[in-house]
């Protein structure tokens, strides 16, 4: 037996190579990842050994592939890790197919209970957390049924998918990851369009929570192998990415310590009482009215821009090697105030509304308190592929916000 430490990743985007620059930094490994097919943010990375597996998102070719991996390297510590909602779910549905691997997250029974937004506003509603005014759907409604009056609040409204897991299953032309409707004839196309491509589940009609991306938080939580919440990190978003399926992405976070936040008391609560395993993120708005916060959403699993709990300090595959079964009970909640970007940092203080946050974020960049995703020199260092990709991926990330933030529009 050895105690090698091999991450492996289903997916390929930026959540895979957040990830992986930390075990990285932590351990000074490569990852493993499988993927249907490449992507900007871990192309020729040297961090990732990537595989294209053209039906990795099929459950049989999953443990196919997983498995004779494992077979490959016995006696390692395989710790093994979604980086999409689908995958995640995958591994969680499945992980019992896989005793080869440490994988940290919740049990399959919890997924079906909290993993869809019908249900999570359920769950909230018992421990007192509050969330955007919502009406649920389960089938394109009439005109009548979701006017101003029925639904309780007024237009416009926001329209989601309930399961963002099945939802992308069944894709469609002018398929958006939200969706804003202006009236009740626009909700009822919208629904069409959405059911009209088969998606399977329920819809939310939400109110909309005023404010920009600057309004948002996200928080991340590590809870260990027995449902205790060993760390919390929360983040102030600055901007979001604005393309029709990139939307609500993070860009650029400033966190701020968890503290500060009476909701994140509510949150740890509730995930230890629901013996909630693994990583967890969730999606938070401020409503611009004293301490009024509403919950969005949950992810079962590390968010897409896992980064900023690293960079400041936190660094999270060693969260989930060093914590995941080490008998503790100590939760650590995060102090340090760091600016973390995906996107180059002039386009985060260009399109960043709030200028106060714009300073905050300047003075942290300028007393070396700041980290970009993609500028890890172990990995750009006599990398000129590497180094081209990442400098392409920035021009292009300037063009987005030029085309699609709202006030350019």
């Amino acid at each position: 037996m050895n105690n090698e430490i091999i991450p492996v990743f289903l997916g390929a985007d930026l959540n895979c190579y957040n990830f992986a620059r930390a075990f990285h930094e932590a351990y000074g490994v490569k990852s493993y990842a499988f993927g249907r097919y490449e992507i900007s943010a871990t192309k020729y990375s040297k961090i990732i050994n990537f595989k294209i597996v053209p039906d990795i998102d099929n459950e049989d070719t999953m443990i196919k592939e997983l498995s004779a991996f494992a077979e490959e390297h016995k006696g390692a510590r395989l710790y093994l890790f979604g980086c999409t909602d689908d995958y995640a779910a995958m591994i969680i549905r499945k992980k019992a197919l896989l005793p080869q691997y440490i994988a940290p997250s919740p049990s399959a029974d919890l997924y079906t209970s909290i993993q869809k937004k019908a249900e999570f506003y359920q769950v909230c509603e018992e421990f007192g957390i509050p969330y955007p005014d919502t009406v649920v759907l389960s089938a394109v409604p009439d005109e009548k049924d979701v006017t101003a009056d029925a639904l309780g609040f007024k237009y416009p409204i926001v329209v989601k998918p309930s399961s963002s897991v099945d939802y992308w299953k069944f894709p469609f032309d002018g398929m958006k990851k939200v969706y804003f409707a202006k009236d009740p004839a626009d909700t009822v196309r919208i629904s069409k369009e959405i059911y009209g491509a088969g998606y399977p589940d329920k819809l939310i009609l939400q109110k909309v929570v005023p404010g920009g991306d600057s309004h948002m938080r996200v928080l991340t939580a590590f809870s260990d192998k027995n449902g205790k919440v060993r760390a919390m990190c929360l983040g102030h978003t600055m901007i979001e990415e604005h393309t029709p399926k990139g939307l609500g992405n993070h860009a650029a976070i400033v966190t701020e310590p968890v503290k500060d936040y009476a909701f994140a008391e509510n949150i740890k609560n509730m995930l230890e009482a629901l013996g909630y395993t693994g990583f967890s993120n969730f999606d938070i708005k401020y409503t611009g009215e004293g301490n009024d916060f509403r919950v969005f959403e949950i992810n079962l699993r590390q968010g897409r821009s896992n980064f900023y709990v690293t960079s400041c300090g936190m660094n999270i595959a060693r969260l989930a090697v060093e914590k995941w079964n080490d008998g503790g009970d100590d939760c650590v909640l995060n102090e340090n105030v760091h600016f973390w970007h995906f996107v180059p940092a002039s386009v985060a203080f260009e399109y960043t509304e709030d200028r106060e946050l714009v300073k905050r974020a300047k003075e942290l960049k300028k007393a070396g308190k700041s980290t970009a995703s993609l500028s890890y020199k172990h990995d750009l260092s006599m990398n000129p592929l590497r180094c081209a990709c990442v400098f392409v991926m920035n021009q292009r990330q300037k063009k987005k916000f030029k085309t699609y933030y709202p006030k350019n529009n």
